[in-house]
């Protein structure tokens, strides 16, 4: 085994104060306490990037980064993550000194370290993701990363597909520079309004309003569905659910975590 390795595990395994990594990957959801010793003894346990192979060796799931098969873990109870459906007319904000709704008034007390990954604009409506895990929405907020993020927009007047496709071929330019969408598809038209599925992944600020006000067809309606890997869903505004082991794991690859 090579030193490195043998010095991390005698670190844990002094560690009087640690858990046992085979409990914590149980807590995880991993199996059985002798499955999970089977998945350390395997070599596909990391440790702060640090291969674990050896039984009896203790950690601190809240400092230290575990990961099976390259992807974090994560421990029941050890974070919370959410999908917000924000209706208009409420503050991307936990407080507001003018007393206008806000995120904190949806969510209650129960979560009060929660926090919000990103805005949507006080008249725009859909999905806000909330969690108390500092490095996940540390990542998803991140430039780096260019999360995609899917909107429904009405805007006023009969867009075609031609500028629709423009919009993603050419794009358009704002005062600060280019934007391309990702991707635009006309849903719906009726005589004076046109419902357009937009996914962009700018984290300007409200960037979908002012590509189409940029063009002439202002937007009277917008309502952000997907996050990355996560969707809305059936979750009505003003409402929350927390999201699953499986949509944190999606969320995590998607950021490099």
């Amino acid at each position: 085994m090579p030193h490195q390795y043998t010095h991390a595990l005698r670190a844990y395994e002094s560690d009087e104060e640690g858990i046992r990594l085979q409990k914590v990957l149980a807590q995880a959801g991993f199996g059985s306490r002798r499955k999970c010793e089977e998945i350390i003894t395997d070599g596909r346990v990391e440790v702060d990037g640090v291969l674990v192979t050896e039984l009896g060796s203790r950690v601190n799931p809240d400092k230290q980064q575990i990961r099976v098969d390259g992807s974090r873990i994560h421990i029941s109870g050890k974070h919370v993550t959410m999908a917000l459906n924000k209706p208009r007319k409420v503050l991307s904000a936990m407080d507001d000194p003018k007393g206008r709704y806000t995120l904190r008034d949806i969510i209650g007390d129960r979560y009060e370290r929660v926090f919000h990954m990103g805005r949507l604009d006080y008249d725009s409506e859909g999905l806000i993701l909330m969690t108390d895990d500092g490095e996940l929405a540390q990542h998803v907020m991140h430039p780096k990363y260019e999360v995609e993020k899917t909107y429904m927009a009405t805007v006023q007047g009969k867009l075609g597909g031609n500028v629709c496709r423009r919009l993603v071929t050419q794009g358009v330019m704002l005062n600060d520079g280019p934007i391309r969408l990702d991707h635009c598809a006309i849903i719906d038209r009726s005589r004076d309004h046109t419902m357009v599925k937009v996914v962009i992944h700018s984290g300007k600020n409200r960037i979908v309003r002012r590509v189409f006000e940029a063009i002439g067809f202002p937007v009277v309606r917008l309502v952000r569905t997907q996050i990355g890997p996560i969707h809305l869903g059936d979750v009505k505004p003003g409402s929350y659910r927390i999201l699953s082991k499986a949509e944190i794991t999606a969320l995590d690859k998607e950021v490099g975590l």
